[in-house]
């Protein structure tokens, strides 16, 4: 049986770790090498490392930092922000990044996910797509949130995995930061429409919150937190055992 994943993200702005409620109010956590070797040494199974101010403000990732972050850990790292041509792709990679995850600028060219798969393969193409429901549809935004494009979700992810994605992290707006647990009926309408791996990314405010996640919804491959994480309210090592006491398959 396929292990189930926890992923800690790092939103990272102006090279510290970040942190807000449903995409606002951004408070400073701490550094993103020093929290991406605590996850890496404490059994984090993956990380994402996201520049959160990269597509809005029109820049490049941080390399340096990701450099870093990449040198520290033994895990997979997914790497997004400012990713919008393949030979971002490619700078992003020869940082140490395994996979690269897009949002913003696949919304501008689709293409991009296709080319990028064509180059380095299926396995390394993450869609992230940030999603709030307007009007009782899910929609989807870019620019960290900041842009509703008008397009419907599901659809737009459907797309995304024909043209080569092989990941889908979900980030629901409406849930993120709010620790009253994962939006699953965004994710149920995700999983069913798509066969590639599928991360929850939204909502964790508890160790009952992943039990739920993933005994509801076992398509699910993985849950992705930040805070949770970051301030010690779940630690990692105690998550994934009460998750194996669960029934749910985990990498102890």
């Amino acid at each position: 049986m396929i292990t189930k994943r926890i992923i800690p993200c790092l939103d990272v702005k102006d090279g510290r770790v970040v942190k807000g409620v449903n995409f606002e109010g951004l408070s400073d956590v701490s550094s993103p090498v020093a929290l991406a070797k605590y996850y890496s040494d404490c059994g984090a199974d993956e990380l994402v490392f996201y520049d959160i101010t990269a597509s809005a403000e029109g820049r490049r990732l941080f390399t340096d930092i990701l450099c870093d972050v990449a040198k520290t850990i033994f895990i997979p790292l997914t790497v997004g922000g400012g990713i919008n041509t393949v030979d971002d792709f490619d700078r992003v990679l020869k940082c140490g990044a395994d996979k690269v995850s897009v949002n913003s600028g696949a919304i501008r060219n689709p293409q991009l996910i296709y080319d990028a798969a064509k180059r380095y393969g299926d396995q390394c193409v993450v869609i992230s797509a940030d999603v709030k429901r307007v009007d009782g549809v899910f929609r989807v935004f870019a620019k960290g949130g900041r842009e509703n494009t008008g397009m419907e979700a599901i659809s737009w992810i459907r797309h995304c995995v024909d043209l080569g994605a092989d990941e889908v992290v979900l980030n629901s707006i409406d849930t993120d930061g709010v620790k009253n647990g994962f939006d699953l009926e965004m994710l149920a309408a995700v999983c069913d429409a798509v066969d590639v791996p599928v991360i929850a990314s939204g909502g964790a405010g508890s160790v009952n919150d992943f039990v739920t996640l993933f005994s509801t919804l076992p398509k699910v491959d993985a849950g992705l937190a930040a805070s949770v994480f970051h301030f010690g309210e779940i630690m990692i090592p105690d998550l994934k055992r009460s998750l194996a006491d669960h029934g749910i398959p985990m990498r102890l």
